[in-house]
C-alpha cells in the first residue's frame, strides 16, 4: 500500500504542513542558522548538527551524476552538502514557506551538484526515480504503520539506499511525551510518534526484505532535547 495514499498518513502531513508553514517558521529560521537560541534549543541544533553529518557519511563521498531525494528537507542544509558532492538533488518538503527559505538560503557554490527545491509531498510518485533517499526528521511524526508504508513506498523507486531518521522509544522520550499530553495548546507541534528500535526494523525487513533490501547499520545521537535515531538500508 502506498502511504501516499493512506487516511491516517495524510491527515498527519496535513497537520504537520500546517505547523511548519505557520506556527514555528520563525522558530525554524532561527534554529537553522548561526542566530543565538536558548539552551534548550542549542541542544536540538547541536543534535541536528550531528545527525546531518551521520547521514552524510552514510551516503557515497563523490555523488557525481545520482540522483538523491532530500525527504523533508527543511531549509536544505543537508541538500547543500550532497550537491557539493556532485549530486542531482531533489529537495522537497510540505512548508512552502521553508522552501522558499531554503531557496534564499542557497550559496553560489554548490560544486558540480544541482538542487530542485519544491514544496509538496515527499512519497509523491511524480518525483521520479533515485539512487538515494535521505529523510531527516521528516517521519518521526508518523505512526510506525505509517513509517513502514512510507520507506516501502520509497523502496519502489530508489535503487541505492535509503537513510532515515525515527524517534526510538527511550525512557526520556516516553516521559516527554506523556507530560506533553497533560497541557495541550493551539500552537504545539504534532507529536513525536516514539518506537522501539527493534520492532521497527522487523517490521521495515519483513515488508521490503523480499525485494532486495537489508539494514546495514544504525547510529542513535542523543544530544540534551534532541533524541533521534538513523536506519540505513541498501540493496542487496
Amino acid at each position: 500500500m502506498a502511504a501516499v495514499t493512506d487516511s491516517s498518513y495524510a491527515q498527519r502531513r496535513d497537520r504537520i504542513e500546517t505547523y511548519f508553514d505557520r506556527t514555528a517558521v520563525e522558530a525554524w529560521k532561527r534554529l537553522t542558522s548561526d542566530a543565538p537560541v536558548g539552551r534548550i534549543r542549542a541542544t536540538v541544533r547541536a543534535g541536528r548538527d550531528e545527525m546531518r553529518r551521520t547521514l552524510l557519511a552514510w551516503l557515497p563521498a563523490d555523488m557525481s551524476g545520482r540522483r538523491l531525494l532530500d525527504a523533508g528537507c527543511g531549509t536544505g542544509m543537508l541538500a547543500v552538502e550532497a550537491a557539493r558532492r556532485g549530486a542531482r538533488v531533489t529537495a522537497v518538503d510540505l512548508s512552502p514557506t521553508l522552501i522558499a527559505l531554503a531557496q534564499e538560503r542557497l550559496p553560489h557554490d554548490i560544486g558540480g551538484g544541482h538542487i530542485d527545491f519544491l514544496a509538496g509531498d515527499m512519497l509523491d510518485a511524480a518525483l521520479g526515480e533515485f539512487d538515494h533517499a535521505v529523510a531527516m526528521d521528516s517521519l518521526i511524526h508518523y505512526s510506525p504503520r505509517d513509517v513502514v508504508d512510507a520507506i516501502d513506498t520509497l523502496s519502489q523507486r530508489v535503487r541505492g539506499s535509503i537513510v532515515f531518521t525515527f524517534a526510538p522509544r527511550t525512557p526520556w522520550l516516553a516521559a516527554m511525551h506523556a507530560v506533553g499530553q497533560l497541557f495541550p495548546r493551539g500552537n504545539r507541534s504534532p507529536a513525536i510518534e516514539p518506537v522501539a528500535p527493534p520492532v521497527l526494523a522487523r517490521a521495515i525487513e519483513a515488508r521490503i526484505g523480499r525485494r532486495g533490501w537489508q539494514l546495514r547499520r544504525t547510529a542513535r545521537i542523543a544530544r540534551g532535547f534532541y533524541i533521534s535515531q538513523a536506519l540505513e538500508l541498501v540493496r542487496r
